[in-house]
């Protein structure tokens, strides 16, 4: 495309210098020739007043050789025959009589050629007799000529440059061309290839910054998508781990015997398969994306119902349960099962991660531009509430993934909230899940750092998708 665009230009820019150069090399030659006889026809002028008063010929050749002309041999002069005198010519004549009767008969100006090179002026002048003398000047073909040559060669020179200065303009906008749309297709090529990193800067013309834009769009939408399907894989496997616990927790009351063995055997090998497949997600590609709102769900009903599940096993287990502020209706802008895997990933880990008989603690509070679900227990803790809530840091615990709060966080930023975890009034682990309402900023403490927080996730997970 580059070189199609600079044969084009040049071909152009050619036709266009031989379009111009040559009729103006025509006009120049013809200006010149014009100057030169009318040159001529002043020095012939110049005799005009002496053959008005006399044809002697002594007289005449003093005028002659006085005149520019005359002392350069290049003026002649013809007087026809007077009465008894004779015709006589004064001064080197070049063209022929022939030529010189004609113009005698015409009355006017002609040229004729000379033998060896160059023009003969031949110009009537009236006598006072009345006969009619004629007047030669020799017209050298250097004088014709004269500034010609030079004016080809200004010419030429003029469109070479403009030849050269086309196709170095063309090689320029062919590269400004080309270049992004080489880019293009070599970051589709990457992309291709699996190397989700590629983006194309968005310059060059208008319409190859649009195919760039388009393009580095499709990217982030391709890397979002299959950081959203591994993230769904391991969400999904995550969710299983409730069920599993509950299980794995109900096998230690089926006493000794082969049975009771084989079936723990099961359940931890489920867990370790459970495990893996999170794990393996998890390092195929970091997550990306956030959870969407859904169409909401009363906040209470869900969390009353989720105890209801979790409270038979505290039973079992010899745990004291708390639960406060779910008596009346709470809607948040978070569906159904997302806020059911987050309930059930922040009370997993109190069973899985606290030792049997610590009490634990469910608390809903209305801030009135958001919702505050505090689950607090009396456990030992979390020795760096920073690093748990890091998606994928298992914190080296047997058992764990490090994706349950991720689940937590991913439900609070959708709204605008965030997640933080601390010290709670029982002795143990607090984590403070901020839900916003109808996408309006927050107002607590914590909504600055939810905003920021939100936005740095997504800019690491962008960065991690393309790492």
């Amino acid at each position: 495309m580059r070189w199609a665009l600079v044969k084009v230009c040049l071909a152009v820019t050619a036709m266009v210098v031989v379009a111009f150069a040559v009729p103006l090399g025509l006009v120049v030659q013809e200006m010149a020739s014009d100057r030169a006889f009318s040159n001529a026809e002043r020095q012939a002028a110049t005799i005009g007043p002496t053959l008005s008063i006399t044809t002697d010929p002594v007289q005449l050749r003093k005028a002659v050789e006085s005149t520019q002309m005359g002392a350069a041999r290049r003026m002649a002069v013809h007087v026809p025959a007077i009465g008894d005198s004779p015709p006589v010519s004064i001064g080197e004549g070049r063209a022929g009589e022939r030529a010189v009767a004609e113009t005698r008969r015409m009355g006017r100006a002609t040229t004729a050629s000379v033998a060896g090179g160059g023009s003969a002026l031949l110009q009537p002048t009236a006598l006072g007799s009345g006969d009619i003398a004629v007047v030669e000047i020799f017209v050298p073909e250097s004088e014709v000529s004269n500034g010609v040559a030079t004016a080809w060669l200004v010419l030429a020179g003029v469109g070479l440059a403009l030849i050269v200065g086309s196709v170095g303009v063309a090689d320029r906008l062919g590269a400004r061309l080309v270049r992004p749309a080489e880019r293009l297709a070599d970051a589709a090529h990457q992309l291709g290839e699996g190397r989700l990193g590629a983006r194309v800067p968005e310059d060059g013309p208008k319409e190859l910054r649009s195919a760039a834009v388009a393009f580095n769009a499709m990217a982030d939408q391709v890397v979002e998508l299959l950081a959203n399907e591994r993230e769904l894989a391991a969400d999904l496997s995550h969710r299983l781990r409730t069920p599993l616990t509950v299980l794995r927790l109900n096998t230690a009351s089926l006493g000794d015997g082969p049975a009771a063995e084989q079936t723990r055997a099961a359940v931890e090998q489920l867990e370790r398969e459970v495990d893996t497949i999170i794990r393996t997600a998890r390092e195929q590609r970091p997550a990306t994306g956030l959870v969407g709102a859904g169409a909401g769900c009363d906040a209470s009903e869900v969390i009353r119902d989720r105890m209801a599940f979790w409270s038979a096993l505290a039973e079992d287990e010899g745990r004291e349960v708390r639960l406060a502020g779910v008596d009346r209706t709470v809607r948040i802008p978070v569906a159904r099962p997302e806020l059911v895997a987050a309930l059930d990933a922040m009370l997993g880990n109190v069973f899985r991660h606290t030792p049997e008989g610590t009490p634990f603690a469910v608390d809903v509070h209305d801030a009135g531009d958001a919702v505050i679900v505090l689950v607090s227990d009396a456990g030992p803790g979390i020795a760096d509430p920073d690093a748990a809530l890091r998606r994928g840091n298992d914190g080296g615990r047997d058992g764990s993934t490090g994706l349950g709060l991720d689940i937590v966080r991913r439900v609070a930023e959708s709204t605008g909230g965030d997640v933080r975890l601390g010290r709670s009034v029982l002795g143990g682990t607090e984590v403070r899940v901020w839900i916003g309402l109808d996408g309006r900023s927050l107002g607590g403490p914590g909504a600055g750092r939810a905003g920021r927080g939100r936005r740095g996730t997504r800019r690491n997970r962008g960065r991690a998708a393309q790492a």
